[in-house]
């Protein structure tokens, strides 16, 4: 099979894959994250009809320009956009669109007047200022999407003591990946003949979208479903180091009761061994709000939810780590200690000690 053979090969991988999981997104059998998953489902769309000419010029057997139509530009230019939604409702599942989010049409509009330029056959300025726009909004929602994703990083530590299944890494390894890929194709298309990339654009693009099906089927619900809960945890502040934070949520009589009372409930009953803590679980134990038990561990201990708790764990962990009649493997001390995986345990147990398990047990 030659070069060419293999990559029209690829080419249909790539948009059977991309539409499939378009619409596994948009039917969303598993009923997780529905208004994120919904705008990831037309992301993945509008992304597979960047291939809708070759795949046409595959069943006819002729080339066609299927996307230079007018509508069809407009509608691929707002791929990143649909993506970006996507990201909002991830890390955001309450967040409503009003007034001020007009502001994301402005680059849209841009698009579209440059696209009418074009069909008043003004098409030197208004192709170059096209391809720029296209790269401008990808940098731009490309960057946007990403310090969405590092703040709500930083949030979900607030108030859940295992972050992996929710971080949404997945999603920062996607935009790195394409703004680089992106950013190369763009590049070629000014200065050299984009063809030559073909191949190795298209074998790039089906592992990435291999390894976003597989990761983003396998994304559980990030938040709770009972709105009440939802809120109160959307609603606490990120940043334990903000004016927010700092102002008195409850007298320093209250606080120093609730520190206290947590610090004998996680001495003598040890909820930190159970690896779905969360801040609910551990506010309703303290009969307590859950925004009055982060602000007692924001001030009181001068850390986040997340820091505390596992705190505890790698102190547990160590303890079975040093009693030499334990049989229990790594693995095993990481789920008896409260974590949910040994790659968890891991980067936590070396974050707070400096050495790995392994080698604290030696």
């Amino acid at each position: 099979m030659n070069t060419s053979a293999f990559n029209s090969f690829i080419v249909i991988l790539i948009y059977g894959s991309l539409v499939l999981l378009s619409l596994l997104k948009l039917t969303n059998p598993l009923k997780v994250n529905r208004k994120a998953n919904f705008w990831f489902g037309i992301f993945l769309f509008l992304w597979s009809t960047f291939w809708l000419d070759e795949i046409f010029s595959l069943i006819t057997g002729s080339a066609i320009e299927f996307h230079s139509l007018f509508l069809v530009r407009f509608i691929q230019y707002l791929t990143p956009v649909f993506f970006y939604f996507s990201v909002l409702f991830y890390t955001n599942p309450s967040f409503k669109f009003g007034i001020k989010d007009l502001k994301f049409l402005l680059f849209p509009a841009a698009f579209l007047m440059c696209l009418g330029g074009i069909a008043l056959g003004y098409s030197n300025p208004f192709e170059y200022l096209s391809i720029m726009l296209i790269l401008i909004q990808a940098l731009f929602y490309t960057g946007l999407s990403y310090i969405t994703i590092r703040k709500h990083q930083k949030k979900i530590q607030q108030f859940s003591s295992n972050t992996e299944g929710i971080n949404l890494n997945w999603l920062e390894y996607i935009i790195l990946v394409l703004l680089i890929v992106n950013v190369i194709y763009v590049i070629y298309n000014l200065f050299y003949d984009p063809k030559s990339l073909n191949f190795f654009i298209n074998t790039v693009f089906l592992l990435v979208i291999y390894f976003v099906g597989y990761y983003s089927l396998k994304q559980k619900e990030i938040y709770p479903l009972e709105e009440k809960q939802r809120e109160e945890l959307i609603s606490i502040n990120d940043n334990t180091d903000s004016e927010e934070i700092k102002k008195k949520l409850i007298s320093d009589e209250e606080l120093s009761k609730i520190k206290t009372s947590l610090e004998n409930l996680m001495n003598t009953q040890k909820p930190y061994l159970d690896s779905e803590l969360n801040l609910i679980k551990l506010a309703e134990m303290l009969a307590v709000s859950t925004h009055h038990l982060s602000y007692v561990i924001n001030t009181g201990f001068g850390k986040n939810f997340f820091q505390y708790v596992n705190e505890f764990r790698v102190e547990y962990a160590q303890k079975l780590l040093k009693e030499t009649h334990n049989k229990l493997s790594i693995l095993g001390i990481a789920y008896e200690s409260g974590f949910n995986s040994k790659t968890s345990f891991n980067t936590t147990f070396k974050k707070v000690t400096g050495k790995t398990p392994s080698e604290f047990k030696k």
